[in-house]
Order: structure tokens, then C-alpha cells, then sequence
């Protein structure tokens, strides 16, 4: 059997760390590590789409691995996001991934070009070749991907020993019932779409990996032990607070990660910089919709005493 408890839990998206020019701050990468650490989450996912990796160069993710890895010292689980829209950058991200120690490797499939699926297939095991001493996880998103996970796929990568999961951030909650079905007790889901906490983690999800846990992790954190405690009616309310307060975070005009990190400043005192081009950043509007958003995250700690 595999070491799969260390994935079970809240694992927030990490995010994009820049300094004053847009570059990757090291400082900013190690502060925001060690918010996370102080804030007893299971573990980060480390340069995915909260982590701006679509605008990132090669150098810039290793920076930010680097950093994570140092600043965390083994008191995360770290999960790798390694895909580039080629094979070969791919490749070299998973093998600095598993040089620095790591606990895991994610990708989602090639972009912009609807491959066919032992394409995918071959791309993610070249990948998982580039790491063999690595766990590999299947990170599904046909929403920006483009391409979605089939039971089909699923089952020939499960050929692949380093295959471990799925961070499944897919709409229908069912995906998740259906890749856990197919997969089995060996293999972990996680649930992607952070409004669909408790929905995914009742249907099969041992974990969760979300975009916004960053900005309230307590309040997942709350979600993740009333779930394992059975107590669902408050769950279901929790669930709704959190929901209101993502539905704040995206009403702006700013890209979603421009008000978060706009609230970890006035909530935690933490400065991560702005988000890359063609990101959009904060206007005079997104600021007053990032501290109604920051209030509405301090009211629910309060709330529910966390």
C-alpha cells in the first residue's frame, strides 16, 4: 500500500510571489511558506494555476520550488505542478521536483492542441519517467485545459506504478465518485472546485487542493474537521459562508488571485505582490472589494471561533 495520509487534508494553491518589478521574489516565496506552516495545513501545491505557472518561465518555477522546499523543511506535504506545453520543460521541472525532495508531481494534460488520449498518456508517463522515484498525480481541469480525464485515460496511467491520484477540479462532483470507484482505496482523489468542499469529500475526496484555502485556511481547515466528524448540517453552513466569500473574491474586476492577495495583506500583514500580465491587477474598485472580502473572512473566524 501506498503512504497516501499525508496527502489527506487541506492543501492550499500555492501562489505567485513577486517583488515591485514583476519578478519572483525568493523573500516573498519563503514568508508566504511559512504563513502556511504556521497556519497547520496539510501541505501547498506548489506552481499550478494559483501559482500563475501558465505566465512563468522555467528559472522562475525553480525559484519558486526551491524557496517553498527550504522555507518548508518538511513540515508540508509539497506537491509539484510540473506541466509545460512541452514535453521537454516538463521534464526538467519534474526531475529539479524530485531533486529537491518532493512528495509529489502533478500535471494536467498538453494545452491549445487536442492531442489524442495515448498522447496524453505518453506525455504524462515521460514526465513521471523524468522523476521515477516520485509520486505522480493526474490533475483534471477540462475547463482551462480544454481536455477532460476519461475513464479510459485514467485506467492506462493507473499502468504507471508513480501514479498516485487525481486533483480533480472538474464541475460535476460525480467525477470524483467515479474516479475513486474506478481507482480504489490505493489511489487518493482530490477535490478541486473549493465550492464543492464537503459535496466532493462526501461523495469520495480523502483531500482538497483549492485556489482560495490560501485566504481563509481556517476556515477550510474548519470545513475538513466537521467533515471527518459527520457533522454535515454544519458543514452545509460553513459551506455557504465560504461560498459567499469566494463569490466576493470574484466580483471585482481584478483577477481572483489580485484580491486575494490583496486580503492576505490586510488580514495577515503578508505582501506577495501583484499578479503577472495578462492577469489583471487592482483598480480603486477591487481594493474596496478586497477589504469587504477581508471582513467577510474575519466575521466567519469569529463566527465559528477558529
Amino acid at each position: 500500500m501506498r503512504n497516501l495520509e499525508k496527502y489527506k487534508g487541506v492543501i492550499p494553491a500555492f501562489y505567485a510571489c513577486y517583488d515591485e518589478e514583476g519578478d519572483i521574489s525568493p523573500q516573498r516565496v519563503r514568508a508566504l511558506t511559512r504563513y502556511f506552516v504556521d497556519k497547520g495545513v496539510k501541505g501547498v501545491y506548489v506552481n499550478g494555476s494559483s501559482g500563475e505557472c501558465i505566465y512563468q518561465s522555467v528559472a522562475d518555477r525553480r525559484k519558486v520550488l526551491e524557496n517553498v522546499m527550504e522555507a518548508a523543511a518538511g513540515r508540508l506535504t509539497v506537491i509539484a505542478h510540473v506541466a509545460c506545453n512541452n514535453t521537454r520543460d516538463s521534464q526538467e521541472l519534474a526531475a529539479h521536483a524530485q531533486s529537491l525532495g518532493v512528495d509529489a508531481i502533478a500535471s494536467i494534460p498538453p494545452i491549445y492542441f487536442h492531442l489524442p488520449e495515448y498522447a496524453i498518456a505518453e506525455y504524462w508517463n515521460d514526465i513521471s519517467q523524468a522523476a521515477p522515484q516520485t509520486d505522480f498525480i493526474i490533475y483534471n481541469i477540462p475547463q482551462l485545459a480544454g481536455v477532460a480525464l476519461t475513464q479510459s485515460l485514467l485506467k492506462e496511467m493507473m499502468k504507471n506504478p508513480n501514479v498516485i491520484g487525481v486533483k480533480n477540479s472538474s464541475m460535476p462532483v460525480q467525477d470524483i465518485q467515479i474516479f475513486k470507484q474506478l481507482a480504489g482505496e490505493d489511489y487518493i482523489i482530490f477535490n478541486g472546485p473549493d465550492e464543492q468542499f464537503i459535496s466532493g469529500r462526501v461523495i469520495g475526496a480523502q483531500g482538497g487542493i483549492g485556489g482560495t484555502y490560501g485566504a481563509m485556511p481556517e476556515l477550510f481547515l474548519e470545513l475538513d474537521r466537521l467533515v471527518k466528524a459527520g457533522s454535515m448540517d454544519e458543514a452545509c453552513r460553513l459551506q455557504h459562508t465560504v461560498n459567499a466569500i469566494i463569490y466576493k473574491l470574484c466580483s471585482g474586476r481584478a483577477n481572483m488571485y489580485a484580491v486575494i492577495k490583496e486580503v492576505l495583506r490586510i488580514n495577515e500583514g503578508l505582501d506577495i505582490g501583484g499578479v503577472r500580465k495578462p492577469l489583471t491587477g487592482l483598480n480603486k474598485e477591487d481594493i474596496a472589494v478586497a477589504a469587504e472580502a477581508a471582513e467577510m473572512i474575519r466575521a466567519a473566524r469569529s463566527a465559528w471561533n477558529v
